[in-house]
């Protein structure tokens, strides 16, 4: 059974990613290690611990990482992502705080530990900033040969950034740390907005959770209703709202649900076009490829694995 960590700036979909790796079988959610974003820090954590608890898991363990870039000494909250995520990162839905808390483990050193001891069944999936797992390359570079995969949520190849028309969110909070991880040779898919923005959650399917009556999938459905209703703003061309981070989760558990273009990338750290993830021209005819960009989904496959997994974990939650 393969064994995931999740990374998270615990936002919307990253309380959907989570739901959608504890609803399926084939994995082991083994540690969810906390970054910045979406929300503060310390807001993701307190997040990713009150989601766990009401979807009816206290035992997944929670690890502070690292609270800014690479390249700041800060950081603040977008209002853009108050707007999308709500001012507490989950719809501005009021659950109830965990009586856990975090692990006095680093989420670096937990990442590190974690390769060293599961190796290839070992599967990492950020959906926020890289800047955890570029600072574990960093410490432990060893770790790039020896982990199973990376997915990353992030990245856009071949339409606009949702920033900018280079730049996706997720890149944009530290490039430098996407940029490291890109050229370090560490096996990585990227999941970018080519891909993400096809998968649609709307009202119809958020009822779904709403009917069940039990208090996980109440939540579920007045945070994602949140999410749509933020997106009938932002891109009301859409029709609902984008399943970003669950479409990670769930090509780290089915990479068939993707179709993967094997490239060598890189992330443009200056200028105009910092952020961009592009082809990198100098490894272009390098024949070993480390990573791979999702350019197709298999739309309604991944709906029902969505719908089926999560509304299946609400119901025996209560």
């Amino acid at each position: 059974m393969k064994k995931l960590i999740l990374d998270l700036d615990t936002g919307v979909d990253d309380a959907l990613a989570i739901a959608y790796a504890l609803g399926s079988p084939e994995v082991e959610l083994i540690g969810i290690t906390g970054t910045y974003g979406n929300v503060l820090l310390e807001q993701g954590v307190r997040n990713a611990l009150a989601v766990t608890d009401i979807l009816g898991h206290p035992e997944v363990k929670v690890y502070k990482g690292i609270e800014h870039s690479r390249t700041t000494d800060s950081f603040e909250v977008l209002e853009i992502s108050k707007f999308i995520h709500g001012d507490n990162g989950i719809g501005d839905v009021e659950i109830p705080d965990s009586p856990r808390e975090a692990e006095s483990e680093s989420a670096v050193d937990f990442i590190i530990d974690a390769v060293k001891t599961y190796g290839k069944d070992l599967v990492y999936v950020p959906t926020g900033p890289m800047t955890n797992i570029a600072a574990a390359i960093e410490k432990a570079p060893e770790i790039k040969d020896e982990i199973g995969d990376i997915v990353l949520m992030g990245g856009a190849l071949t339409v606009p950034g949702n920033c900018n028309a280079c730049m996706e969110a997720n890149i944009s909070q530290d490039p430098e740390a996407a940029d490291l991880l890109f050229r370090s040779g560490a096996p990585a898919t990227m999941i970018g907005l080519d891909v993400t923005l096809q998968t649609l959650l709307t009202y119809k399917e958020t009822a779904r959770w709403r009917d069940l009556g039990t208090k996980a999938g109440t939540f579920l459905a007045d945070m994602a209703d949140f999410y749509i209703k933020a997106y009938e703003t932002t891109s009301p061309h859409l029709g609902g709202c984008g399943l970003h981070d669950p479409l990670a989760v769930g090509v780290a558990v089915d990479p068939t649900l993707v179709s993967l273009l094997p490239i060598n990338m890189k992330v443009d750290v200056d200028g105009p076009t910092r952020g961009r993830t592009i082809g990198d021209e100098t490894r272009l005819n390098d024949p070993h490829k480390t990573m791979k960009v999702a350019l197709g989904v298999d739309v309604p496959r991944f709906l029902d694995e969505f719908m089926t997994r999560i509304t299946t974990l609400a119901q025996h939650a209560g």
